[in-house]
């Protein structure tokens, strides 16, 4: 089929891309007349036939909006099909697009579709000229919304209003800032994994502190630290006479969140029994406290993070897939210090000031034998072990700079990554560090020694902050 743009259409200019869009009806040539009526006015049209169909597509594509229809059994009328279709979509993603559309239109439906989170409603047959003037419009107002999120987001990374600092240049990084900015100011629920000490915390905070909730709450459990006969206390609450030792009512970690952020470290090492529990939580919004029949509502965002292959543990049926995939709507793997070495000496300097400052120390850096040292040390313990050794140093340091005595790195943790699988500019940055170490900090003999201009030397002690 010839596929022409309306010229009337500002979805083509705006996004450089025809927008995609999802349309579900259960009749066939309902979906064709809408292929044929919406392809040739610049849109990309996926069609699908029930609700399951249409969940299962949003697990793997991002539309630009969505038409659906609110009823898919073959003579109901009342619906509620579509209705409940429409919450789901909107716990997926609560700003996509949606535009409901059914032959048994009424008032009552409409008005509970718009509560429900439509953005507006077409009554079948539809007027071709509305159904593309709501389309166009609705898209426009989705790619603008999304456009000043997303600036404003990288706007606060750049300013640090009240973040934590996010220290990270090397380009195994560039990404994972970049996904940050773009769903930090969503509500979606984000899985953070990585290794241990990797900066999963700190990655949750900035998602916080980027998001609309960032005035709430961000309440932090490591669920892999409570007991399994507390569990539900701690996170539901309980009522005073609840369990023997009840005495008091107490809230839980869900309702101390409210309208917050609910951060759930060591998520892997939470009991398949009490996944269940959690599930019904994120599904629904609704929980009771230990001892109560009364359901309360919660308004969440759930961020969680493991250094476990969840895929792995719910093929191995330690995990509900299903929890999972409430869970994980986007996953950030931060990745292990050795693999962004660039940041070693920005981060270390980033600690270095801080226990300057909280122990008083007469300490002004770090010489170029402890930077060297620092950049070929394996880092098991990841970003938080360069802390703690950042800490002891300053501690022990004995002159006003940290020599690679007072690191304490184990001579044999050397990096078992060879020169062949670094980055050049972790390479290069180890050379002139060691060029300008035994030459005293001379610039001009480093220069000479390394073959450089003492200009070209200059301008890369600039660039690896040397």
């Amino acid at each position: 089929m010839a596929t022409t743009v309306h010229s009337g259409s500002s979805i083509q200019s705006s996004t450089q891309r025809k927008p995609l869009v999802l349309v579900a009806d259960d009749q066939p040539h309902i979906l064709e007349a809408l292929e044929l009526l919406l392809e040739p006015e610049g849109f990309r049209i996926e069609t699908a036939r029930s609700p399951l169909m249409v969940l299962e597509a949003l697990k793997s594509e991002t539309y630009d909006a969505l038409l659906i229809d609110l009823n898919y059994t073959r003579d109901t009328t009342s619906g509620k099909e579509g209705l409940d279709l429409l919450s789901q979509i909107k716990a997926h993603d609560s700003q996509m697009p949606v535009i409901v559309m059914t032959a048994w239109a009424n008032v009552e439906v409409a008005v509970e579709a718009m509560r429900r989170g439509a953005q507006d409603f077409v009554q079948k047959p539809w007027d071709n000229a509305r159904l593309l003037a709501i389309l166009r419009t609705q898209i426009d107002l989705h790619h603008a919304v999304r456009r000043a999120q997303r600036l404003e987001a990288e706007n606060r990374l750049l300013r640090a209003d009240g973040l934590p600092e996010m220290i990270a240049s090397a380009p195994s990084m560039q990404q994972v800032l970049a996904t940050i900015a773009r769903i930090g100011p969503s509500d979606a629920n984000v899985m953070i994994t990585g290794e241990h000490g990797t900066g999963k915390e700190v990655v949750a905070q900035t998602l916080h502190a980027l998001s609309s909730r960032a005035s709430r709450s961000l309440v932090a459990v490591n669920t892999g630290a409570l007991p399994e006969g507390t569990f539900e206390s701690e996170l539901f609450g309980h009522v005073k006479g609840a369990f023997t030792d009840a005495r008091t009512e107490r809230i839980g970690r869900f309702e101390l969140a409210d309208g917050g952020t609910l951060f759930l470290d060591e998520i892997a090492n939470v009991p398949l029994r009490q996944q269940a529990k959690l599930l019904r939580v994120l599904e629904t919004g609704e929980m009771e406290r230990v001892g109560s029949s009364k359901t309360r509502r919660v308004d969440v965002r759930v961020l969680s993070a493991t250094n476990a292959d969840l895929h792995a543990e719910a093929e191995a049926g330690r995990f509900r897939p299903d929890l999972l995939f409430r869970l994980n709507t986007v996953e950030i793997h931060l990745p292990p210090l050795r693999e962004r070495r660039e940041d070693i000496p920005a981060l270390a300097a980033h600690f270095l000031a801080r226990y300057v400052q909280r122990y008083r120390k007469q300490v002004s850096g770090l010489d170029a034998g402890a930077i060297q040292a620092m950049l070929l040390h394996a880092w098991p313990g990841n970003v938080r072990e360069l802390d703690h050794t950042i800490e002891r140093a300053v501690l022990m340091a004995r002159g006003p700079q940290i020599e690679t005595a007072d690191l304490g790195l184990s001579p044999g943790r050397i990096s078992s990554q060879g020169l062949e699988e670094m980055s050049l500019e972790s390479v290069e940055s180890i050379l002139i560090r060691k060029a300008l170490s035994r030459s005293a900090g001379n610039v001009s003999q480093a220069a000479e020694a390394l073959g450089l201009s003492r200009g070209a030397l200059y301008r890369r002690m600039e660039k690896y902050g040397i």
